[in-house]
């Protein structure tokens, strides 16, 4: 078989970061393996760089661009340490893809553990605006695009009974994706959400069975593509697309 050409990779010279890609059988493992096969350097993001760097040598094992780096998506000053060493390695980036994120009930709110709840923001909405914080210079030299990962919970008549710690802070995702939008018309970097219903991963099967009406890994991959990369999506800003 002949090797790819630029026509076959849309995205070759293209950089995209992405948090939560850590674990396999998660939805970052496939939104990255999906951009990257289109041709983009990916570089992932986690906590102590360890897994991350699984995720990118597994890549690099199929002849794919792959790098990782490490940094508590909670510690501004260690995401600006690699967002200047994404600057230094490839000048820009094209796409930020904030998946790193965490679900957990909280009960009803009368019983809840105020620590909880912080540590479900934190998780949650915190790193979201820290790594988009950082990034934000390196996606305005190519007018790139943020994509958020909100879920279905936070959107009208979304199930929230007993899971209030999750489902603001993925209002607060949302709240953040439209302030970026609105900050950054001028910029030309655009700023979206997506906003899926339960998602197949390893995990939710574990916990919830094959039965459920899931959305597919490789359905929110091409929303991603769609968003940060598709001639048609060049205008689209400030939304949320649901999924599911």
């Amino acid at each position: 078989m002949s090797a790819p050409t630029p026509a076959d990779l849309p995205l070759d010279g293209k950089v995209a970061v992405l948090t939560g890609v850590s674990r396999p059988g998660q939805v970052g493992e496939v939104v990255a393996r999906s951009l990257a096969e289109r041709g983009a350097s990916v570089v992932l993001i986690d906590r102590t760089g360890v897994e991350a760097e699984a995720r990118a040598a597994e890549l690099r094992g199929r002849g794919l661009r792959a790098t990782a780096a490490r940094a508590d998506l909670t510690d501004g000053a260690q995401l600006d340490a690699v967002a200047a060493t994404v600057t230094r390695e490839f000048g820009a980036i094209d796409a930020l893809v904030n998946i790193a994120g965490g679900f957990s009930m909280s009960g009803k709110v009368a019983d809840s553990d105020p620590d909880a709840w912080s540590k479900q923001l934190g998780t949650g909405l915190t790193t979201a605006y820290l790594t988009t914080r950082a990034f934000l210079p390196l996606l305005r030299k190519r007018q790139g695009a943020v994509v958020f990962f909100a879920s279905a919970a936070a959107l009208p008549g979304g199930k929230i009974a007993e899971m209030s710690a999750y489902a603001v802070s993925k209002a607060g995702v949302i709240t953040l994706m439209r302030s970026i939008a609105q900050e950054e018309r001028a910029t030309g970097v655009r700023s979206n959400a997506l906003a899926p219903t339960a998602i197949r991963t390893a995990a939710n099967v574990e916990t919830m069975g094959s039965a459920p009406r899931y959305v597919e890994r490789e359905e929110v991959a091409d929303a991603v593509y769609f968003l940060c990369f598709s001639e048609a999506a060049r205008s689209i800003t400030g939304q949320v697309i649901q999924l599911g």
